[in-house]
């Protein structure tokens, strides 16, 4: 990216671009200084995901970031926000994220609207973003919710767990938040988050199995506050399955069910 570019992003993000922010998801909460570097290659993913978003044609589609190395885990996407397209005021357009984010050190959560630029300012594991287009007409019922400050937290449930239970309701974590109010958006009788799950188990959604086992339960649950495992069904959480909504498994089920142009991949961007 060159150096007045960066330099006008920044601008607008003046306290993102000089501290780390306060509230993650799809990463861990250590304390860090975010570098001129982090700052630079950040704002170019923001820019090359930009380009991508702008040459696709697309309104809203469900962007994705690496947060994390979940690679143990087989999935390679920790963090997904919903993106879409608005005026810029100026005759063009821009591009705005909403999405679900914890603030760090508790196990409260709130959702935020910010620009590329600050989604992807975050301390990233790897500098590499996906998204997915839904179909035309799940667009334009996405794009109306998230015009209205009212509907796009509607499904926002304020305590959180990194690992939440996908069918529960006691926390709520970023990507539930988002698979959730897409349903929202497209099912007119989902007005609350059980109709909501009603309908996503309808439709067909799987969630990511991860194989944790009491150990790796009791060190999550003793060292962070965003970590909780009470919610899950003592028999699948007794036998190490923890099932939550990941980033992967969601990709996988828009195709299976459907609601992305069929046979079409999810697009990815890479420095």
């Amino acid at each position: 990216m060159k150096k007045a570019s960066l330099t006008f992003l920044c601008l607008g993000l003046t306290a993102a671009c000089m501290l780390a922010p306060a509230a993650h998801a799809g990463r861990s909460c250590e304390a860090s200084k975010i570098t001129p570097q982090t700052v630079e290659r950040g704002m170019s993913l923001a820019e090359k995901t930009l380009a991508s978003l702008n040459a696709s044609g697309e309104k809203v589609v469900l962007l994705a970031r690496a947060g994390q190395d979940l690679s143990k885990y087989k999935l390679r996407y920790s963090h997904l926000g919903l993106a879409y397209q608005e005026p810029d005021g100026q005759g063009g357009h821009t591009w705005r994220v909403l999405h679900k984010l914890n603030e760090c050190g508790t196990s409260e959560s709130a959702v935020y609207r910010q620009g590329l630029g600050e989604f992807f300012l975050d301390d990233l594991w790897r500098f590499e973003a996906a998204w997915v287009a839904p179909v035309p007409e799940v667009q334009a019922k996405l794009l109306a919710l998230l015009q209205d400050p009212a509907r796009t937290v509607s499904m926002h449930h304020k305590p959180y767990s990194i690992v939440s239970y996908v069918w529960g309701r006691t926390y709520q974590q970023s990507n539930q938040w988002a698979i959730e109010t897409l349903a929202a958006a497209v099912e007119p009788g989902a007005n609350s988050r059980e109709r909501a799950q009603a309908w996503l188990q309808f439709k067909g959604y799987e969630p990511t199995v991860l194989k944790l086992g009491p150990l790796t339960r009791l060190g999550g649950r003793m060292t962070a506050a965003n970590v909780a495992f009470d919610d899950h069904p003592n028999d699948k959480r007794y036998s190490d399955r923890i099932e939550t909504v990941t980033v992967d498994s969601v990709f996988d089920w828009l195709q299976r069910a459907q609601l992305t142009a069929t046979g079409k991949s999810p697009t990815f961007v890479k420095l």
